[in-house]
């Protein structure tokens, strides 16, 4: 069963986005990610919990938190 985990993300420049999707792309068991440069927004859909994706971006030192809108 696949998860959406949407994440409110610091999106400043192109550098930003280049090793977010990076970092990303290193978590196990994901099927789509996509990142939204307008909204600040990272989503990431596949055999993955919130907290991992936290931890991979703060590994970058990028800070991650829940999406509150929808």
């Amino acid at each position: 069963m696949a998860t959406v985990v949407e994440l409110k993300v610091g999106l400043h420049c192109e550098e930003c986005i280049k090793k977010i999707l990076k970092a990303i792309k290193k978590i196990e068991d994901i099927e789509t990610y996509n990142v939204d440069p307008q909204l600040n927004k990272v989503i990431v859909t596949g055999n993955v919990t919130t907290e991992e994706v936290i931890r991979a971006l703060q590994k970058i030192g990028k800070t991650a938190s829940n999406w509150e809108g929808d």
